[in-house]
């Protein structure tokens, strides 16, 4: 692990993702938990989070070698523990336009997501939103709250981290901060602003959707088509003769 990422949701985070992309890194986005769920990230974070059990840091983040949002950026201090070389993002945002998106992904979560518990992966996801509520914001998500916890945040990541190891970053900003930060030259593109929107989250969500029931319904229909098969073979043999 060499970059950790300390903004909460909604401050950017999947543009630095990609920006981290471009640059060669391999970032661990909320998103990976859930498309890592056969992998067990979800059970993972919220035993995590829910106290039952230590998370093992270095097994989760095999393969990655940046953070990005919540749930990792709450655990900036014990990452620093665990990458010791580690330096951190902190991406930040106005708190009034932030709370105007991250309160639109809560609501979001609270109808799309609360519907679709039925489905195993959805219905961890769904824990997790509520263990990152409950630890992030003491569940509590009034605007007011909400914009406090936000700003205490970032005030403590400011004051924990040494400056020589911390950028505080708008991607409004673009490649130059970042790429002087990361002492690496800037892609002669422009910087990806990856607007996800709540149309753009809820496209994702019906896409894992449909690929999770067509998972569940295979093995379902494969029993279905096997019991038709054997009935006709039997009729064939035994009642049509």
């Amino acid at each position: 692990m060499k970059l950790i990422g300390a903004g909460f949701a909604r401050t950017g985070t999947m543009s630095l993702r990609t920006a981290l992309g471009k640059l060669g890194y391999q970032a661990y986005h909320m998103e990976e938990a859930a498309m890592n769920y056969e992998r067990g990230d979800l059970a993972a974070w919220n035993a995590c989070l829910e106290g039952r059990s230590d998370m093992d840091w270095h097994k989760l983040f095999a393969g990655y070698d940046a953070t990005t949002d919540l749930p990792a950026c709450l655990f900036y201090r014990e990452l620093m523990e665990a990458f010791p070389e580690a330096r951190v993002i902190l991406t930040v945002r106005d708190p009034e336009k932030w709370w105007q998106s991250f309160e639109k992904l809560t609501h979001w979560h609270n109808t799309m997501i609360e519907r679709l518990k039925f489905v195993p992966r959805f219905r961890e996801f769904q824990r997790l939103f509520r263990n990152v509520e409950r630890v992030a914001f003491g569940g509590m998500s009034e605007r007011e709250n909400c914009i406090a916890r936000f700003n205490q945040h970032n005030e403590a990541v400011k004051a924990a981290i040494p400056p020589d190891r911390l950028l505080v970053f708008e991607v409004k900003e673009g490649w130059e901060p970042l790429c002087r930060f990361l002492g690496v030259p800037a892609p002669d593109e422009p910087f990806p602003h990856v607007n996800e929107g709540i149309a753009t989250v809820d496209r994702k969500a019906r896409s894992v959707l449909i690929s999770d029931l067509i998972k569940t319904a295979l093995p379902v229909v494969a029993v279905v088509l096997v019991v038709i098969i054997v009935v006709l073979y039997l009729l064939n043999q035994y009642v049509l003769r």
